[in-house]
């Protein structure tokens, strides 16, 4: 069933008369609602438990700064700036760790709240650190200043030259200080993903350096083994956390499963398909709807990752991504040489069947964000009550069209696509309400630009849909 109107074209498939008459029977009857997975319970359980021993060592830490005082060192000439100095040290450093922990890609906080949601986390609690071990310089050499009565310059010069670890420290200040920087909003538009990387690589060198002058230096330890032992372990665990998750893992992924492209296929203007065929891969645990960070070996691409949805459930040996030509790494894509080894880290994100919560589903896809709903629509179960809307500049941008029309058929869905410019065809509430009128009893999934995504947020708790069952995954980490 097509229809064109003059505020852009929509074209509607109706896959099932029989589910047509079934909707219309029941119209906006109350969805069924779906009981939690028991493995995503399980993840739920050991994230909170991450997130309380984040709170429990943030108690520890206060505690050891304050131990570390008493009521003579406070009254004394620059006492109370030198006791604040301290704490926040230990404070903004122990913040250090936590933003280090979260992203360690650590499985079981991934998979509860979606890797999206931990990199916000990252990014708001990011310059706290920053800020306080700043305070942390100033307020030590504002005490010790009044302390040996002498100017502020003066004790600064001492501290550098004469003080064990503190030119290191200064050092690891000046590179988390260069890392806060390049990630604020204004600069990050203007940097290179590559410059923008390389420096944050320079933050596990400021880390290692801040911990080794602490250790040396820092009222809390010196002298007392069970606080050294207490936040050695700390430390342990986080960057521990790192190697084994970020790094051990991944690598361990890939040489298991020896990754190579074996087709690069145009699949519309800008966009291709990059297939690869590696061992069991159906072993990976993948869900429709995640994505891995992608790293292809060859020159000029092998030393960074970007995160590509899957368009396709895996299969025992191969894999499919459709990556749209927004940059200079997603170009090069569609020239990779057949055999190129491929490295993995994933997958990630919970864009999945297990954060569905009724038995009613609205998938809202956009560009080149109607892969990953593609194989989210694979992995849905037959019996999901599926309706689709696609949003296109032109049809050439609707990605791997016969293969929605195919699975929507599966389940007996229907099929929304609008086609034209963002103002004649968009995707609001007056839309929404027009093309799924019980969109309020629906699990909202939403994958596109983030004009697009902003626009359905709005436009579903408009129109009665609880924020709880809008999932959506943003790929600008």
């Amino acid at each position: 069933m097509d229809s064109i109107d003059r505020q852009g074209r929509t074209m509607d498939l109706l896959i099932s008369d029989r589910r047509e008459a079934r909707v219309t029977a029941r119209g906006q009857a109350p969805a069924v609602n779906r009981p939690v997975p028991a493995h995503r319970r399980r993840a739920l359980r050991a994230a909170d438990a991450l997130l309380l021993l984040a709170g429990l060592g943030l108690v520890v830490t206060v505690a050891l700064a304050v131990r570390s005082e008493s009521l003579g060192s406070l009254t004394a000439p620059g006492g109370w700036a030198t006791a604040a100095g301290r704490l926040t040290g230990l404070v903004g450093t122990y913040l250090m760790l936590v933003v280090l922990v979260l992203v360690a890609r650590v499985p079981w906080l991934e998979r509860a709240v979606g890797l999206d949601r931990v990199i916000a986390w990252h990014r708001a609690l990011g310059p706290w650190p920053i800020v306080l071990v700043a305070a942390h310089a100033a307020l030590l050499t504002v005490g010790y200043a009044a302390a040996g009565d002498s100017g502020v310059l003066h004790q600064a010069w001492v501290f550098v030259t004469q003080y064990p670890n503190v030119l290191a420290a200064t050092v690891a200040l000046g590179l988390l200080v260069l890392a806060g920087l390049t990630s604020w909003r204004h600069v990050r538009r203007r940097l290179a993903y590559e410059t923008w990387w390389a420096v944050h690589l320079y933050t596990y060198l400021a880390m290692a350096l801040a911990f080794a002058h602490q250790l040396t230096a820092g009222a809390a330890f010196v002298a007392e083994p069970a606080a050294r032992l207490w936040w050695s372990a700390m430390w342990a665990l986080g960057v521990g956390a790192v190697v084994v998750f970020r790094f051990g893992l991944p690598l361990y992924r890939s040489v298991r499963h020896g990754l190579r492209v074996v087709a690069v296929r145009p699949e519309g203007p800008g966009l291709v398909s990059v297939v690869v065929r590696g061992r069991d891969l159906d072993r990976l645990g993948v869900r429709g709807g995640q994505f891995f960070q992608w790293r292809f070996l060859r020159r000029g691409l092998w030393w960074q990752a970007h995160p590509y949805s899957l368009s396709a459930l895996p299969r025992r040996d191969h894999l499919r991504v459709t990556v749209k030509a927004l940059g200079d790494h997603s170009a090069g894509l569609a020239h990779l040489p057949i055999g190129t080894r491929v490295a993995i880290e994933g997958p990630y994100g919970i864009l999945t069947d297990e954060v569905r919560t009724t038995d009613r589903v609205l998938l809202v896809g956009g560009g080149v964000g109607i892969t990953p709903l593609l194989a989210l629509l694979e992995d849905l179960p037959d019996g999901t009550d599926t309706s689709v809307v696609l949003r296109a500049h032109t049809t050439d941008d609707l990605a791997h069209q016969g293969e929605v029309v195919a699975h929507v058929e599966r389940l007996g869905g229907r099929l929304h696509t609008l086609v034209g410019p963002r103002q004649q065809a968009p995707v609001d509430t007056d839309t929404l309400r027009r093309l799924v009128p019980d969109v309020a009893a629906r699990d909202v999934y939403v994958c596109g630009p983030q004009s697009l995504i902003d626009a359905v947020r709005t436009a579903a708790r408009e129109l009665g849909v609880p924020d709880r069952r809008v999932h959506v995954e943003s790929f600008t980490f």
